[in-house]
């Protein structure tokens, strides 16, 4: 139990209620987070470093009590309650880190916690909660909902609400990891930050900008969730439409105000990372420190390599945040097949050759020796046949332009698809020939919640006045699976249709009209 008096670090603040960059200093230097977070480690990557020209290195902020550097920030608001509040409970709505940094500092202080989540939380998320002393209540079927929830129960019971990122003691508190940073390496040229709703990037930045206003300050985000970016370009916040799930702990709709306000200005550069760039920085962390970095966790490395191959500087101190590393196990199935991309040392092409014999034998002597990592074909009675090929490269960048030139000069059809994302999600494990004769078929790609049951309530809604003509499922340890479907539609009835997908309520693209789809699943008439 804390001592702590919430009276002692408490700031006036300034005529509009608003906190000034001292006073947010003054707050960080005096959160008592020591008491439960631990001092994280700041780990060299020394291959990292050979390969990029600059001195990398990572906090480890995995290494928490729960493996997230959340703990922080909820311990600090937490532990500046009053003695009325601490008594009466507090609540939070949070399916990931949060959650597990609220109930682990809660138990701490003696005070109960209840935390709301989707119905739709893996069970693994809600058992990891349970486990460290917090009441769970599921509710709804989107965090929004969870959200309300949990307001409509702190409104009724006197609960607290525990907000994950737009409150002064959260931002105060995950800005004790810069005072952390700046201790271990007092010569950082640039700090790379992941953001979602900007709890962390609010308070390092404004740590780190009045200690040393020389250091550069790039706040990362998943190109799925750029809530950052989108309120910098409109010059105000945003909602997104929607964000994706694989960097769950990232995905924020909507910034906050007031980590807004901080970020836009103690932030010098934002830069975007696609699932194959984070999927290759999580590859980057294990071969240096063997650590498994979750999605989100490895945001701010993918950023960093990114922005020092935009720029080509060699020669600086880099220091990037690993913000957690509570990660389903079976992700890593899905990032191994990604990392690959994500470093550019993989290509995926389309090829057309020949529908003769031996034409497989002169295609692999076209592509001069270099290795062949994947290779899907069947046989359909055409006068060319379809391949779906993978090629290891040293610098895709580099050799795949000479390649495609290569294989044209000989005759070749050939086109790119290493950033096709149905191709790497779902073709290319559906090489089973293409029909003929099927008439009026659209292609959609459906976010399915990943609970149980939700396969089959996703296909009894779906309903049965229109034929499925092709399906497939996949899902990679994420709140939500992405579900191909070939759905036979006649012209006439694409209006209904339509409304009838918008009336099911899931997040639907159509890829109908995707290069990948026509050249290996369409129907050939």
């Amino acid at each position: 139990m804390s001592n702590h008096n919430p009276e002692s670090c408490k700031p006036l603040g300034n005529t509009d209620g608003q906190l000034s960059a001292a006073e947010y200093l003054r707050q960080i230097l005096l959160a008592p987070v020591g008491e439960v977070a631990v001092v994280t480690p700041l780990s060299d990557m020394p291959r990292l470093s050979t390969r990029l020209q600059n001195t990398v290195s990572i906090k480890r902020e995995d290494r928490q009590p729960v493996h997230s550097y959340k703990l922080r920030g909820a311990y600090n608001k937490l532990v500046n309650l009053s003695a009325e509040q601490k008594a009466a409970g507090v609540v939070a709505a949070s399916a990931g880190n949060h959650a597990q940094g609220v109930v682990y500092s809660a138990r701490r202080l003696g005070i109960d916690a209840t935390i709301v989540m989707p119905e739709t939380t893996p069970e693994i998320k809600v058992e990891a909660v349970r486990a460290l002393g917090g009441n769970v209540v599921l509710h709804g079927a989107a965090f929004d909902d969870a959200g309300a929830e949990a307001r409509r129960l702190s409104e009724e019971k006197g609960w607290t609400m525990i907000p994950p990122f737009d409150d002064p003691d959260v931002i105060a508190g995950q800005g004790t990891l810069a005072k952390e940073l700046l201790q271990q390496n007092p010569e950082l040229d640039t700090v790379f930050v992941p953001v979602g709703g900007g709890g962390l990037l609010a308070g390092v930045a404004v740590y780190l900008k009045q200690m040393r206003p020389d250091i550069k300050i790039v706040g990362v985000e998943s190109d799925g969730s750029a809530c950052f970016a989108a309120a910098l370009e409109a010059g105000k916040l945003v909602d997104l439409e929607h964000v994706g799930v694989f960097a769950d702990g990232v995905a924020v709709k909507r910034m906050g105000e007031e980590t807004y306000r901080l970020a836009k200005e103690y932030t010098d550069e934002v830069v975007q990372v696609d699932v194959d760039q984070l999927c290759a920085a999580i590859k980057d962390i294990f071969e240096d420190t063997r650590a498994i970095a979750e999605p989100a966790g490895a945001v701010a490395l993918a950023g960093l390599k990114k922005h020092q191959q935009m720029h080509g500087y060699s020669g600086r101190n880099l220091a990037a945040i690993l913000s957690g590393s509570n990660l389903n196990f079976h992700t890593l199935r899905y990032i191994s097949e990604r990392c690959e991309l994500g470093e550019r040392r993989e290509a995926l092409l389309a090829v057309k050759i020949p529908e003769r014999k031996g034409s497989f034998r002169q295609f692999c002597g076209a592509m001069g020796g270099r290795a062949i990592t994947e290779f899907n074909y069947r046989y359909v009675p055409d006068a060319e046949a379809h391949i779906f090929v993978g090629v290891q490269l040293q610098d895709a960048d580099r050799e795949l332009p000479a390649l495609k030139q290569e294989l044209e000069s000989q005759d070749y059809w050939v086109d790119d698809y290493s950033d096709n994302e149905l191709a790497k999600l779902h073709v290319r494990y559906m090489m089973g020939g293409s029909p003929k004769g099927l008439q009026n078929e659209r292609l959609y790609n459906f976010e399915v919640p990943e609970s149980p049951g939700s396969l089959m309530r996703f296909l009894e809604v779906l309903g049965d006045k229109w034929n499925i003509s092709l399906f497939h499922f996949r899902n990679h340890g994420a709140s939500v699976g992405q579900a191909l479907a070939g759905i036979e539609v006649p012209d006439e009835e694409m209006g209904e249709f339509i409304e009838h997908l918008e009336r099911l309520g899931y997040i639907y693209t159509d890829e109908s009209n995707n290069p990948a789809y026509g050249m290996f699943l369409a129907s050939r008439q």
